[in-house]
C-alpha cells in the first residue's frame, strides 16, 4: 500500500454563519462548529483511506475565539498521520474579515477516525508521509497523543506508552 502526503486528503469548507446557529451573544453555538469540523475530517478521512470511516474521538478542542453571525468561516481538515486501520486528522477553523479579507485563526481540533469495511470491521490504511515542517510537527506528535488517550481510555498501561515515558524520563 502506498504511502500518502497529508495534501491528499486536505479537505477545506468554507460557510456562513446564519442567525439560527447562534447562541444569545450571537455567536455560532460550539455544537454547531463541532459538527462542521466532524464532516471536514470525515472526508478528509475518506480521502486518504478510501474506505467507510468512523468518528472514533474528539482528543482535543480549542475555541480561543467566538465566531460572529454573519462570519465566513473556513474549516481545513488532514490526516496528520495514520496508524494500523486509525488515523489522526488536525481540523483549524479561519474567520475571514469580510472588509479587508484577512484570515484570523479561532479554532483547532484533533479528531481520530477509524476506517471499516461494510459490516464495522477495522481495515488497513495507507500511512503518511509528512513534508511541511507543520506536517511533519503534528505527526511526531500523533503517537504521543494517541498513547495519552489510550492511557486516559484505560486502554494502555502508563508504563507502556513508550512515547510519553520518553518526555518525562
Amino acid at each position: 500500500m502506498r504511502a500518502k502526503s497529508p495534501k491528499e486528503s486536505l479537505t477545506i469548507l468554507t460557510d456562513l454563519v446564519l442567525p439560527g446557529e447562534t447562541n444569545y451573544l450571537d455567536n455560532l453555538f460550539g455544537g454547531e462548529l463541532l459538527a462542521r469540523m466532524d464532516r471536514a475530517c470525515s472526508i478528509a478521512a475518506r480521502r486518504h483511506s478510501r474506505r467507510i470511516v468512523v468518528t472514533a474521538s474528539v482528543n482535543h478542542v480549542a475555541f480561543n475565539k467566538s465566531v460572529p453571525v454573519g462570519s465566513v468561516v473556513t474549516i481545513e481538515a488532514k490526516v496528520s498521520r495514520a496508524f494500523k486501520s486509525s488515523m489522526e486528522i488536525y481540523v483549524d477553523v479561519w474567520i475571514e474579515d469580510r472588509q479587508s479579507g484577512s484570515k484570523t485563526k479561532v479554532n483547532e481540533g484533533i479528531y481520530t477516525f477509524v476506517a471499516v469495511d461494510e459490516t464495522g470491521k477495522p481495515v488497513e490504511i495507507p500511512q503518511i508521509t509528512p513534508e511541511t515542517d507543520l506536517e511533519k510537527e503534528r505527526y511526531e506528535g500523533a503517537l504521543r497523543r494517541k498513547q495519552l488517550s489510550l492511557v486516559l481510555a484505560g486502554k494502555m498501561k502508563p508504563n507502556e506508552a513508550t512515547e510519553l515515558r520518553a518526555l518525562f524520563t
